[in-house]
């Protein structure tokens, strides 16, 4: 178990943690919360190593593994699944014993790894790699791209795959949903539920702590106490305490006021000294209860839009995309869509369908491929982009920001612009003193999302359009948005991981996939079940020759097409031919098809066999490993399994093209 006795932790001047004592018991799956700059990170470094404590006792069991997400961006030219494989620390240094041993020629010791490498599950360690990658949003196709060719966010993933790949009996999360879609959370949930180690994790996100945590750790006032149960027990049980104190300081208040009035009273008269003087020392020895300090909450408010359009927008035919080398690119198509005046969007889709594409086009930052977008007349945009920097300049600071809005807004925005005034302004969130003069890319994110929310607010939109707004936000700034969207007197249209704002919020969600915008019949609950089948289906892709429950070996599976991809022959006639000639032109283009898929058909069959035949003698070898005490023939056992690792691997690859070839020529 982990225990903290009397423990005090400073970062430099400031105590973070003052005589801290709680203990956590393995299995337990905990979320650490707080103010920010309360001193979970720090606590967090503690864990870790990285730190060691200032005063008390900490003892953590010396041979626990650790599993937690590396904070430096990846630069690897590496393939991505390659990448996330090598987070099996232990898998990593049985192979490079291997090839120590391979080339010292030592049998013994290769027969001992190889066993060791069966036992670590060197057999499936590929496809487990494979399946968190796609869990956590990438295609199929990416599986194997380089690493450098991802952006920021998506190398992030990759670290927490490979955070998740490592094998760990405790597990360190420090804001793992932060680069997260909704479909990735959800996965991300399912797999944590199942993780048999010791976690702890921090995180803004109060379903998702709801969801994967059991207690709650609490930092609050340099002190740790510990509650036990998830974030929604604990705001409950923290309420319940705050109230008895409060009620405790109360009734103390009362009877200090008693004895001081007593002491003042009699302390001059000599026939009442002693009483009074004992009163001083009750006083004196009286244990101080602590007020009820309430944390003062970032609250604002959103304010009265100068009209309502109605309706705010009409889309018609429309595409919605981008331009590759001035070849326009379309991954929405056909959407007509109208959004009304109060209405409350919530926008659901896998990730890459093209959610923020949709807004990106909306908010006029990207052009329209085809069709009409119709704007209602007084329509006032307040648009946060998923990359605060997107509409920040990180050389400017808050007020220089605030100096250029009110400048293009002018003097007709009916907003006060002197400097004073803006400074006042951006008082009100958060932003006092010297930091309206620093440089916007030194803040945190948090801090950016505050600027990039002040900034919508003095525009005094009509129609909001968000796309992650919460990312970087905590727990009370996500309660003041969720509080101020809902007082809004426009239309609202939300892209959101945060399944507490979208339910808050929205009263009606939009699909984003495979091309459309339609809407969904369904609350968030069938959604999340949706998402869960989606990654179930793409983790089946991954384990491409994984065996069924009746021992029988499958072939690959690929991603399920959809029927309008499928072949129609059933064509309208050429103009001009008769039915019957229309016929004979159908049987030659079947005749043309049949004969340009043939010999692909018969590789890919024969590829399939032997697919089969290796995963049979995959598992023979591998019962002869956990049965023999011959090191020769463990050895040649293992030197066995690797090669047909390596040709298993090969017809995957191959068996991928020629399925693709067949999709093309059909």
């Amino acid at each position: 178990m982990i225990n903290l006795k009397n423990v005090t932790l400073r970062r430099g001047t400031k105590v973070l943690l003052d005589k801290a004592s709680v203990t956590l018991n393995p299995g337990e799956k905990v979320g650490l919360v707080g103010r920010n700059g309360a001193g979970k990170s720090t606590l967090f470094a503690l864990f870790n190593g990285t730190l060691t404590e200032d005063g008390g006792d900490f003892e953590m069991p010396r041979q626990w593994r650790m599993g937690q997400v590396a904070q430096n961006m990846p630069e690897t030219d590496q393939a991505a699944a390659d990448f996330v494989l090598e987070g099996d620390t232990r898998l990593a240094e049985l192979r490079q014993r291997l090839v120590v041993a391979e080339a010292s020629g030592d049998g013994m010791e290769m027969a001992h790894v190889y066993t060791d490498l069966a036992d670590a599950g060197d057999h499936d360690a590929m496809p487990r790699a494979e399946a968190l990658i796609l869990g956590l949003g990438f295609r199929v196709d990416e599986l194997h791209n380089p690493v450098n060719s991802f952006s920021g966010g998506w190398r992030m993933r990759l670290q927490l795959a490979r955070a998740l790949m490592c094998p760990s009996d405790i597990l360190i999360l420090d804001e793992p949903t932060n680069h997260l879609d909704l479909d990735a959370l959800v996965w991300l949930e399912a797999w944590l539920q199942r993780y048999a180690g010791t976690m702890i994790v921090i995180s803004h996100d109060r379903e998702f702590l709801d969801a994967v945590t059991d207690v709650t750790l609490h930092i609050d006032h340099a002190k740790l106490t510990r509650y036990g149960s998830n974030y929604s027990g604990f705001e409950i049980l923290r309420a319940q305490q705050m109230e008895l104190q409060q009620a405790s300081f109360a009734k103390q208040q009362d009877k200090i006021a008693h004895l001081q009035k007593f002491i003042t009273r009699f302390k001059a008269q000599a026939s009442k000294a002693k009483q009074a003087q004992s009163r001083v020392k009750a006083l004196e020895r009286m244990e101080k209860v602590a007020p009820l300090l309430a944390d003062a909450e970032f609250t604002f408010g959103f304010k009265e839009p100068n009209n309502l359009p109605n309706p705010m927008l009409a889309i018609s035919e429309a595409s919605f995309g981008y331009t590759v080398d001035d070849e326009p690119k379309a991954i929405l198509q056909g959407v007509s869509k109208s959004v009304l005046a109060g209405q409350r969007i919530g926008i659901l889709g896998a990730n890459g369908q093209g959610k923020s594409t949709l807004v990106k086009t909306i908010a006029r930052t990207m052009p329209l491929l085809t069709g009409t977008l119709t704007e209602g007349k007084g329509l006032n945009i307040g648009y946060f982009a998923q990359q605060e920097l997107d509409v920040l300049h990180p050389n400017d600071n808050p007020l220089e920001h605030m100096i250029r809005l009110a400048k293009e807004l002018g003097p007709n925005s009916g907003e006060p612009s002197r400097e004073q005034d803006l400074r006042n302004y951006l008082g009100t969130f958060n932003f006092s003193g010297d930091m309206v003069k620093q440089a916007v890319g030194s803040m945190s994110g948090g801090e950016k999302a505050r600027l990039v929310l002040a900034m919508i607010v003095w525009q005094r939109p009509n129609l909001l359009l968000l796309d992650e707004p919460t990312n970087h936000l905590d727990l009370a700034t996500r309660e003041a948005l969720s509080m101020a969207l809902n007082e809004f007197e426009g239309t609202v249209m939300l892209v959101s991981h945060d399944r507490a704002l979208l339910r808050a919020v929205c009263d009606e969600f939009w699909m984003v996939g495979r091309g459309k915008v339609e809407p969904f019949d369904g609350d968030l609950d069938d959604y999340q079940k949706y998402l869960l089948e989606e990654s179930k289906r793409l983790r089946e892709v991954a384990k491409n020759s994984a065996k069924d429950a009746t021992g029988q070996p499958q072939g690959p599976q690929l991603v399920e097409k959809p029927a309008a991809q499928t072949l129609a022959l059933n064509t309208p006639c050429a103009p001009g031919l008769s039915n019957n000639e229309q016929r004979k032109l159908d049987a030659q283009k079947r005749q043309q098809l049949a004969a340009q898929i043939r010999p692909l058909k018969k590789e890919l069959e024969q590829n399939e066999q032997r697919m089969v035949a290796i995963v049979q003698e995959k598992n023979a070898l591998e019962q002869l490993l956990s049965k023999s005490n011959n090191p020769a023939e463990i050895a040649e056992s293992g030197r066995r399994l690797k090669a047909l690792g390596d040709e298993e691997a090969n017809l995957e690859e191959r068996w991928l093209e020629l399925t693709a070839s067949m999709e093309a020529a059909a």
